[in-house]
């Protein structure tokens, strides 16, 4: 029997986890109970508060990766637009510190276990730096963030890539599960769920498989050129050590920014913590210094920077995909001696 385990936390939408519990519990019906399915979480049985007005739902289990065959986990409900405490971002990093992203990572780990998101979902394990190099899909207000945090977007309905399978918007769930059950029950069953719903899957499903089209160009995060080779002049304003702040939505990091200027290159590197990353093709252009820069802590992502300096003050945002800007300041501590 295959057991479907569907993950809930605290702001999940509820058509990302109704709609595939629906199409798995129908195909149950329908294959002499081939099939289980159940709502988990990672702390156990609980109520949940989903995002759309509150709504709760009761969660029977544990997720628990050594018994469950496929594991689905939903994406949040929440505000669209701004970084406050009910916008889909902060709910899928309150997620992401749970217990439920070391959980994940030791299912997909596993070839055996297919891990499956619907919507945001995938940007959950993508921030958790799960799916970092690995094709997916999310909502399209998300495409960019998840090119952000090192996965690869692929703009289709349905992405199979093994042991991993991701959907789009909010509806994609019942395409998703339809999807599994054929691909793991036979077209017979999934055809006989269609034809209960009168709903007919919709999408072709991505896999990275056969002939590419004369017009295919690879889709990924970002593209770069050689860390710190970007040509400007021979000294610039942004020379030294600073350090900066950065205000996110979830707290304040401490980013000591290290700027040099060798052979009419622009050099840089940036340090938090025990972490020390290389600037990622730096630009200064009317005053303005840009570069990007792959970050592992607070989470999986690249960001994109724009600054500028007023003497030994530094102003500027820092941005991953379409999430908002988070403001930037700095002072400078060190000049390079001359």
């Amino acid at each position: 029997m295959l057991t479907v385990q569907i993950v809930l936390f605290d702001g999940f939408d509820l058509l990302d986890a109704i709609a595939p519990y629906e199409v798995f519990c129908a195909a149950s019906m329908h294959a002499e109970n081939a099939l289980s399915v159940e709502f988990v979480t990672a702390e156990g049985p609980r109520s949940v508060v989903s995002g759309i007005n509150g709504l709760k739902m009761e969660a029977n289990g544990r997720l628990n990766p050594e018994r469950a065959d496929i594991i689905l986990v939903p994406g949040a409900s929440g505000d669209i637009e701004g970084d406050g405490h009910d916008s889909i971002p902060a709910i899928l990093t309150r997620a992401m510190n749970t217990e439920l992203i070391g959980m994940i990572g030791q299912a997909i780990g596993q070839k055996d276990i297919v891990v499956v998101t619907v919507c945001g979902g995938s940007l959950l394990l993508a921030m958790g730096g799960l799916l970092d190099g690995r094709p997916a899909v999310t909502h399209h207000l998300g495409m960019d963030l998840l090119g952000a945090t090192g996965a690869i977007p692929v703009p289709a309905r349905v992405v199979d890539d093994g042991n991993l399978i991701t959907g789009g918007g909010v509806t994609s769930g019942l395409d998703v599960a339809l999807y599994l059950v054929e691909r793991e029950l036979g077209p017979r069953i999934a055809h006989a769920v269609e034809q209960l719903f009168e709903y007919e899957r919709r999408g072709t499903v991505w896999r990275e498989k056969g002939i590419e089209p004369s017009s295919h160009k690879a889709v990924s995060g970002e593209v770069t050129n050689k860390a710190g080779m970007t040509y400007a002049p021979l000294e610039t304003d942004f020379d030294g050590d600073w350090d900066t702040t950065i205000a996110t939505p979830v707290g304040k990091l401490e980013v000591r920014l290290s700027i040099t200027t060798s052979n009419g290159m622009i050099l840089g590197k940036a340090t938090q913590g025990s972490e020390t990353v290389e600037f990622i093709n730096p630009v200064l252009q009317n005053n303005k210094l840009t570069w990007s820069l792959r970050i592992t802590k607070p989470m999986r992502l690249n960001l994109k920077f724009e600054v500028t300096a007023d003497g030994e003050h530094m102003t500027g945002i820092a941005r991953a995909g379409i999430l908002p800007a988070s403001k930037l300041t700095g002072k400078r501590v060190s000049k390079p001696e001359l």
